[in-house]
């Protein structure tokens, strides 16, 4: 294999933008399909199962599929001695069935396109992983971008009315208190940025690091495999939590905005991942517990539940990287 380019990592780093974007406008349409749901559309009264249904269920299979494609990248981005990016390309998000299916074939050429250059340049460059990985990655896009062109041809344009307004959905209308619930989704939306982009870190340096001691060697442990483990855990429950503040957005008839804030701090070492999360954590519950108090005040029990729940796992989250930062 040829030494690794600066403009080889760059190019890799091209997919691992395009794939952060579309794991999370798959999952944020994913979550809309409920607020599309309940409107006044004929099949939806006489079908237990719709199309709104069938089409939600596609786009969480493929946002799921999207982050195991970004997980294998970055990891190849680590091995080779790169940095992974954590700047997603512009995420869109659409307001009715025909917007998805259209940005969906949109990202889905790109990508096709994007990684037929990828495989060009991994085998000029001799990388016969990468140059494996991209050539499955790409018969999975062919195979989602078929889906969606299917759905887009059947598909007719929906005409999606808002409803009439109710007195007591007033309590909705504060555009602070909504922008203070999309500044928890944009953290929710960073931190799952940040665990992944680590995961894979931690798993680079496991590979790379070899066993110090005779409990490493025994175990096939070390620092840096667990906290990898310790981190693939976290990010699950942080990709629930997106699920769990986009619908409840949409729910209100409100927009689940597509942001990451604060930005991803990656860190250069299992010690300093564990001294960032720790402070992500800590910068999440003190938010969380601003919006529990205006969700209370406002009367907004569902939002106030959901958050305690949600901030019940940061501070298990948060413990658990207390335990890490305090001790060997």
């Amino acid at each position: 294999m040829k030494k690794v380019t600066p403009e080889y990592i760059e190019l890799l780093n091209k997919a691992v933008a395009r794939e952060l974007q579309v794991s999370v406008q798959y999952i944020l349409q994913h979550t809309k399909m409920e607020k599309l749901l309940r409107k006044v559309i004929k099949e939806n009264y006489l079908l237990d199962t719709t199309t709104y249904d069938e089409i939600g269920a596609f786009l969480k299979t493929i946002s799921i599929e999207e982050m195991k494609h970004l997980a294998e990248v970055m990891e190849r981005i680590y091995i080779l001695g790169g940095e992974a990016t954590t700047k997603p390309d512009k995420i869109t998000i659409g307001n009715t069935l025909k917007d998805f299916m259209e940005l969906g074939v949109k990202a889905e050429e790109e990508a096709l396109e994007m990684y037929h250059e990828i495989i060009k340049e991994a085998k000029k460059m001799g990388d016969r992983t990468t140059w494996q990985m991209f050539s499955q990655f790409y018969k999975a896009e062919e195979e989602h971008l078929l889906t969606f062109q299917n759905y887009n041809e059947v598909l007719p344009e929906s005409n999606v009315s808002e409803p009439p307004e109710s007195e007591w959905r007033s309590i909705f209308n504060d555009p602070d208190y909504i922008a203070l619930i999309n500044k928890a989704l944009a953290a929710e939306i960073s931190a799952v940025v940040q665990y992944t982009t680590q995961h894979e870190k931690a798993e680079g340096l496991e590979r790379l690091r070899k066993k110090s001691d005779h409990l490493e060697v025994v175990t096939g442990k070390n620092k840096a495999s667990v906290v990898s483990a310790l981190l693939k855990e976290v990010f699950m429950d942080e990709m629930d939590h997106i699920e769990m503040i986009a619908e409840r957005l949409f729910e209100i008839d409100k927009e689940a905005l597509p942001l990451i804030d604060p930005l991803p701090e990656i860190g250069n070492d299992v010690e300093e991942f564990i001294r960032l999360d720790r402070n992500g954590e800590d910068y999440a519950i003190r938010l969380y517990r601003k919006i529990i108090k205006q969700a209370n005040d406002k009367g907004d029990i569902k939002t106030k539940r959901m958050f305690e729940d949600i901030i019940q796992q940061e501070e298990e989250h948060y413990w658990k990287f207390d335990d890490y930062a305090t001790g060997e």
